[in-house]
């Protein structure tokens, strides 16, 4: 049987259609695959974000800006010295960008100018950190990712 060029263009295309059909459905369906936003209310997120700018802004035009490092025990967290320990509220939230099963945040409670994020909690590898405080009715943000 003798095939001529349009009947070969014709089984090229409808392999070539088979093959991406193939691949989306085994995508689609395949758990490994998987991919789920990076936090479950992004949209709400993104209406806030002008509110994120001035916080980060007013962080930047502090004396001193928090501080991290870390430590056999976790990661120590530093506020500003100059500020009283008593009127700094706020809370942490760490969140693993590969598995959002690990995210946690901790509400800020200090007792000095340092809070202790426990080792126990947390996974080597990568992490976003946000720091959302007060001061004095005063709202500051602080946003790094770190490798720990």
């Amino acid at each position: 049987m003798k095939v001529n060029w349009g009947t070969a263009i014709v089984i090229a295309f409808v392999g070539f259609i088979g093959f991406i059909m193939y691949f989306v459905i085994s995508m689609a369906t395949n758990d490994k695959y998987d991919h789920d936003l990076v936090v479950e209310d992004y949209y709400q997120k993104e209406l806030k974000f002008q509110s994120d700018i001035d916080k980060e802004k007013n962080a930047k035009a502090l004396k001193t800006n928090v501080n991290w490092k870390k430590t056999e025990n976790g990661i120590l967290v530093e506020f500003p010295k100059e500020l009283e320990v008593k009127k700094i509220k706020g809370t942490v939230f760490l969140y693993r960008p590969s598995n959002k099963k690990l995210d946690f945040e901790i509400p800020i409670s200090l007792s000095d100018h340092n809070l202790l994020i426990p080792d126990n909690k947390l996974l080597d590898g990568r992490w976003n950190i946000n720091i959302d405080w007060t001061y004095n009715d005063e709202s500051y943000l602080y946003k790094e990712a770190i490798n720990y």
